[in-house]
């Protein structure tokens, strides 16, 4: 948890439009969006570029050659979100990039590219927060006041809620990611990459019919997935397991890999489901607003709308195109940021791929 938090007055409207550049890299999203802050209090974005790395079916993404993609694609995805927002570089107040956590390679050439532009057109630059990008999108897009956190994607599982200039978090994963579950769990069975595995993994699930058992592992407020996944894989080596879905000698008793997907998302969507409503019942909060990739899965949002529902409660929660990895998050979270007059020099312009850059280390200034 964070030291002593310095009190700051809450973020007042602009004295002038800002406009940020926020640049987004830490996985297999490579992501440019302009957003702009309005005297009269209003945000609008400008634009959003997202260029992905889809490896073959069955292979996962490595942190070199994602680097080469970013590098590779850089130049091409942040002009195309300068044009579409309408405005030259030199518009721009501050750049904004991610400064972890994520993958150590990706992180540093998108970095290297904020730098760069930094020094060539002599604006300020503000590392990010993953973690906090996709809060304050999400809270940004759907009106959410004060809700309960629950970020889902590919490397974080957490649980979250704000207090005093701090976004707190209540529970995690102890071992593996949700979103890295699902990932794993399709290049098992071989699911296409094209557009992610997670997505391709809720579209078999809508075929599954059988809820096969499966270790349900909640710990006070946190989860482990690491065993479900291997249980799950496990069920492919059944001789009951048909990977094409079909028995040749009329059996009934098969496990196909829809039923699968199915029971592997029921499962741990009802254990992130148990986590966040403890959360809920803690604080008295009657809002959820679920933010990262895997937020985006009809399914999760359904469970966790029942939930919620029999609480007198609501979920936030927002598509594609700002639950996934984006650009537009980021420069969101740094002009915020930046409006409270943080700025990253450029000798300090680092990132860092673990998660020593935690979501509870960032001094929320911007709220009251």
């Amino acid at each position: 948890m964070p030291g002593k938090i310095r009190k700051r007055s809450p973020l007042k409207l602009p004295d002038k439009p800002y406009i940020a550049l926020g640049l987004e890299g830490s996985a297999n999203k490579l992501g440019a969006g302009v957003i702009k802050h309005a005297p009269n209090g209003s945000t609008t974005v400008l634009s959003n570029v997202r260029h992905t790395y889809i490896t073959p079916p069955g292979e996962g993404f490595l942190p070199r050659d994602t680097a080469q993609h970013h590098r590779q694609w850089a130049m091409s995805v942040i002009k195309d979100a300068i044009e579409k927002a309408g405005i030259s570089m030199h518009d721009i107040d501050c750049i904004c990039y991610t400064k972890g956590p994520g993958m150590g390679a990706p992180l540093t050439s998108v970095a290297l590219v904020a730098r760069t532009l930094s020094l060539l057109y002599n604006k300020p630059l503000v590392g990010v927060n993953h973690c906090v990008g996709h809060i304050e999108m999400g809270r940004q897009i759907t009106g959410a006041q004060n809700p309960v956190v629950l970020y889902v994607s590919g490397g974080n599982t957490q649980v979250i809620a704000y207090s005093q200039q701090c976004y707190r978090i209540f529970g995690e994963t102890l071992d593996i990611a949700v979103g890295n579950c699902l990932d794993r769990f399709a290049r098992v069975i071989n699911l296409p990459n094209d557009p992610s595995p997670g997505y391709n993994i809720e579209q078999e699930a809508k075929k599954g019919t059988r809820l096969l058992p499966l270790p349900y592992t909640t710990k006070g407020m946190d989860v482990s997935l690491s065993g479900i996944l291997t249980s799950t894989e496990a069920y492919t080596m059944d001789k009951r397991f048909r990977s094409d879905g079909r028995a040749d000698d009329g059996d009934k008793d098969i496990i196909t890999p829809q039923d699968l997907c199915f029971s592997l998302q029921e499962t741990v969507f009802a254990m992130l489901v148990e986590i966040t409503e403890r959360a809920m019942a803690h604080i008295g909060s009657k809002e959820v607003l679920i933010v990262g990739g895997v937020g985006c899965n009809e399914r999760l949002q359904e469970m966790m709308g029942v939930m919620a529902q029999e609480r007198g409660g609501q979920v936030f929660a927002t598509d594609e195109r700002f639950c996934i990895d984006n650009g537009i998050m980021i420069a969101q979270a740094g002009l915020l940021s930046y409006r409270m007059g943080f700025q990253t020099p450029i000798t300090k312009s680092t990132c860092t791929q673990r998660q020593v850059f935690r979501t509870d280390q960032v001094h929320v200034a911007w709220r009251a």
